[in-house]
């Protein structure tokens, strides 16, 4: 049997899910692979880059920025998982101008995609917000200083369904990241000069993570089921709706990516980054198979 270690770079379902429904339903050892998971989100690039990873965004900043050779070879995504949830009082982006956010560094993937989306709505996230850099995790934190009032906004990710947090508190979900920016995102990628993309261990854990995406698309009873695993805190009904909201729409079934997304995608990360566009969607996402 083959084997690799897979290391996701973000908690929550957008990170997670794939690889997680591939393994408890057997797919990884179907295809002849052992799959050792690891929680790469503290890791610093040089220790990232020697097994494959789940952060197709990550690995995309790191090309851009110093040039290590990750290649996304296969996508889950094409709509990041990232929510603004916001106390009483703004009801729109541009109505965080002056208030206090929380969110991810701007160097990291969804801080700099979060940079892109605020000036969308018209906003210079240096001068017309007061941020609040904080780290991934489950942005519990985040909840209870929502409910402290010691910020007025959050950007979550998928640790929680966020419309159903809001419900609960009488708050706001103002945007879903991936209805204003859309990016390839989440799915496999390696750096080429630790991993051959072509290695059996390599090939055997696309084949069972797209067999996943196919389960996520094709089979709510078994998707939500392990959703629960991730949203133990809501009911199986408030599940349900963020499956059929965010997840079931939005997730490929293939693994396979639109380049045109991919390019614009590409240049906006490239001039929040203030670096080059140095590679193309084609060259970095290569996942025809």
């Amino acid at each position: 049997m083959h084997a690799i270690d897979l290391a996701y770079v973000g908690r929550g379902l957008h990170e997670e899910l794939a690889a997680y429904i591939a393994d408890q339903e057997d797919f990884y050892a179907d295809e002849g692979v052992h799959v050792a998971l690891r929680d790469g989100c503290a890791w610093d690039e040089e220790r990232l880059r020697r097994g494959a990873s789940i952060g197709l965004g990550r690995a995309l900043l790191s090309r851009l920025t110093d040039g290590t050779p990750w290649v996304g070879l296969d996508v889950n995504t094409h709509r990041p998982l990232f929510w603004f949830l916001a106390r009483p009082g703004p009801t729109s982006l541009a109505d965080l101008a002056g208030r206090r956010l929380a969110v991810h560094a701007p160097h990291t993937a969804p801080g700099c995609f979060t940079r892109i989306v605020l000036r969308k709505a018209g906003l210079d996230p240096d001068r017309d917000i007061q941020t609040v850099v904080r780290s991934p995790g489950d942005y519990g934190m985040d909840l209870r200083r929502l409910r402290a009032g010691e910020i007025d906004a959050a950007l979550v990710g998928s640790t929680m369904a966020p419309e159903a947090v809001a419900a609960e508190y009488g708050w706001q979900v103002l945007a879903w990241m991936g209805d204003h920016f859309r990016i390839p995102t989440v799915g496999l990628a390696v750096d080429t000069t630790c991993t051959d993309p072509d290695d059996p261990a390599v090939q055997a854990v696309l084949r069972a993570n797209r067999r996943a995406v196919k389960v996520i698309r094709n089979d709510p009873e078994t998707t939500v089921r392990h959703m629960q695993a991730f949203l133990g805190g809501h009911t199986p009904d408030e599940i349900r709706a963020h499956y059929e909201a965010f997840i079931a729409p939005h997730f490929t079934t293939d693994g396979q990516v639109d380049l045109s997304i991919g390019d614009a995608a590409i240049n906006a990360v490239a001039a929040e980054l203030g670096v080059p566009a140095t590679v193309t969607a084609a060259e970095f996402y290569r996942t025809a198979r």
